[in-house]
């Protein structure tokens, strides 16, 4: 929804960051194996338990995603750059998730229900996106509901800043992936009918 609705607010940063990194010769998926490692980066630094950096670590990964999709449009955007963006995005958050895990053990099993409920929804989200008829600026239909790449982060963070209430942070991370799922469905029902 954040993605959806203020993007535009922060668009100015992200375009004077790609032009700038083009200007360097990057190319877009330099970016995207670069968010992706200091994604991994993140993790680690949260299994090792430096929770404020690994803080840090998640979001600058976060602003490289941004940034390399913004690259890759004002240049030649490629599908396999797209595959790795997507993919190495859902690695970057089971990282995080997985490091948790490791560290808090009794909340594991529900760590595991919100793995599952983010796969879930993003099988929806590319699904629809695969078959919609819908035009998007991106390579594929970008559905948008309660839950997108910011919640996703806001709802990372919280868990990670509020360990000692991992399971509630969870439990509410969990809450609205079952809220953006069931949101997209009935919008892809009223799309695709």
């Amino acid at each position: 929804m954040i993605d959806t609705k203020a993007r535009h607010l922060v668009q100015p940063v992200i375009n004077k960051s790609a032009d700038t990194a083009l200007k360097l010769g990057l190319h877009a998926n330099h970016v995207t194996v670069a968010g992706f490692a200091v994604g991994i980066g993140a993790a680690g630094a949260v299994y090792a338990g430096w929770y404020m950096a690994g803080l840090a670590l998640l979001w600058l990964s976060g602003f490289l995603d941004v940034v390399d999709g913004t690259m890759a449009r004002k240049t030649a955007p490629s599908k396999f750059g797209t595959v790795l963006d997507i993919s190495f995005d859902r690695l970057v958050e089971f990282g995080i998730i997985f490091a948790l895990a490791m560290r808090f053990p009794d909340v594991m099993w529900l760590l595991l229900l919100l793995t599952g409920s983010i796969l879930y929804t993003f099988a929806v989200f590319l699904s629809v996106g695969a078959v919609a008829d819908e035009e998007s600026e991106k390579s594929f239909y970008y559905q948008p509901a309660l839950a997108e790449r910011t919640e996703g982060f806001i709802l990372l963070s919280l868990m990670i800043i509020f360990v000692d209430y991992l399971f509630y942070m969870a439990l509410l991370f969990l809450t609205v992936q079952i809220i953006t799922v069931l949101q997209r469905l009935y919008l892809a029902r009223k799309i695709l009918s």
